[in-house]
C-alpha cells in the first residue's frame, strides 16, 4: 500500500509540475506586466555611424511594380490621399548596419547564417560589466579577464547561456558619426572573450562600437565567429540597464542566409529599477497618435509634418 502511495504522490507532484510549468501566462501577469522595459537599440536611418566599407542607407517611397488598372500605374508612389496608404523602399548597402547580430556566416565560410539562429535566442539573462571608468582614461581600452572576475566578486558567477554586455557608454558618441568608427575606441579582448565563452559559457556577447576590438586582423571577431558564436554590435542605452538581475530580449530580421541581423535587443529590469517603462505604464494598444501628419523629410523618412497653410 505505501508504494501505491507513493506512486500516486509522485504522480500527482509530476501533475503539478506539469502544470506550473505551462502556465506561462502567470509568470508573466506577476513579473513581466510590471518590470521595467529598455529599448538598447539605435533605429537605422540614412545618415548614421557605419563601418567605413559600407555605404549608407536610401529610403523613399515605395512605387508599384506592376499596373493595377483604376487603381495605381507602375512607378508610381503610394500615397495616404489616393491609394489609402503608403509604403517605405529601403537600399541598405550591408547586413552589417546599425545594432545587429553578427553569425558567425559573417566571417565563417562554414557558419550559421542569420536565418539558423534558433529561436531559443528570444530571452536570456542579462549581464552587463561596466569599463566607462577605464574608457575615460583610456578610449581605447579593451575588457579583460580581470574586468569579469571583478564583476563576479561583487555579483556571483556569470549564468551559464547569458548575454553578456560591455558597457563603455561610447553608444552616447553615435551622432558623431566620423569619431564614431575611428581608433581609439572600446573594445572586448581576445582573452576575456574566451574565458566568457569556455569557462562561462555564455550565449553571446554584445558591445557598442561597430567593430570587436581594434587590433590589425580585428582577432577578437576572427575566433568568435570561427569558433561559431554570435554577437551583438552597436547596442545603445547600456547606461539604463541593471549590471545583475535583468534579462535581455532578442529580435532580428531573418533574411534567408543572411550574414548580419539587423536587430532590436530590449532589456527587462526589476519593477523598482529607476529606467524604462512597463507594460502598465505603456500598454502598446493603441499606439500613439503623432502631432502632426505624417510626411517624408529630404531623406526619404517619415515625420510628423506641421501642415504648410
Amino acid at each position: 500500500m505505501k508504494c501505491i502511495i507513493s506512486v500516486f504522490v509522485l504522480l500527482s507532484l509530476s501533475a503539478c509540475t506539469e502544470v506550473k510549468e505551462k502556465d506561462l501566462w502567470t509568470i508573466y501577469e506577476d513579473s513581466f506586466v510590471s518590470a521595467k522595459y529598455i529599448d538598447l537599440t539605435h533605429p537605422f536611418e540614412v545618415k548614421q555611424a557605419v563601418w567605413p566599407g559600407f555605404g549608407t542607407a536610401t529610403v523613399s517611397g515605395a512605387v508599384a511594380g506592376q499596373e493595377m488598372p483604376g487603381f495605381i500605374s507602375i512607378g508610381e508612389e503610394f500615397t495616404y490621399a489616393d491609394h489609402g496608404f503608403v509604403a517605405t523602399a529601403y537600399t541598405i548597402p550591408t547586413d552589417q548596419y546599425g545594432t545587429q547580430l553578427d553569425p558567425p556566416a559573417h566571417w565563417n565560410p562554414m557558419g550559421a547564417t542569420i536565418s539558423d539562429i534558433p529561436p531559443t535566442y528570444a530571452m536570456r539573462p542579462l549581464v552587463v560589466i561596466n569599463v566607462v571608468d577605464k574608457v575615460k582614461k583610456d578610449e581605447g581600452y579593451h575588457l579583460q579577464v580581470q574586468d569579469v572576475l571583478d564583476w563576479e566578486d561583487k555579483h556571483g558567477i556569470i549564468p551559464k547561456g547569458s548575454v553578456v554586455m560591455v558597457r563603455s557608454d561610447w553608444s552616447k558618441r553615435w551622432k558623431e558619426i566620423e569619431r564614431f568608427n575611428q581608433k581609439p575606441f572600446p573594445g572586448v579582448g581576445l582573452e576575456a572573450l574566451k574565458f566568457l565563452h569556455n569557462e562561462r559559457g555564455i550565449l553571446f556577447h554584445g558591445h557598442e562600437p561597430l567593430d570587436t576590438d581594434t587590433t590589425p586582423n580585428l582577432e577578437g571577431e576572427h575566433w568568435l565567429l570561427h569558433n561559431n558564436f554570435a554577437q551583438a554590435e552597436g547596442v545603445a542605452n547600456l547606461h539604463m540597464v541593471p549590471e545583475k538581475g535583468a534579462l535581455i530580449i532578442i529580435g532580428f530580421a531573418k533574411p534567408l542566409g543572411g550574414t548580419g541581423g539587423f536587430a532590436r535587443y530590449i532589456a527587462v529590469a526589476p519593477p523598482s529599477w529607476s529606467y524604462g517603462v512597463s507594460i502598465d505604464e505603456v500598454p502598446g494598444a493603441p499606439l500613439m497618435t503623432q502631432t502632426h501628419p505624417l510626411a517624408r523629410d529630404e531623406f526619404g523618412i517619415m515625420r510628423p509634418t506641421p501642415i504648410k497653410e
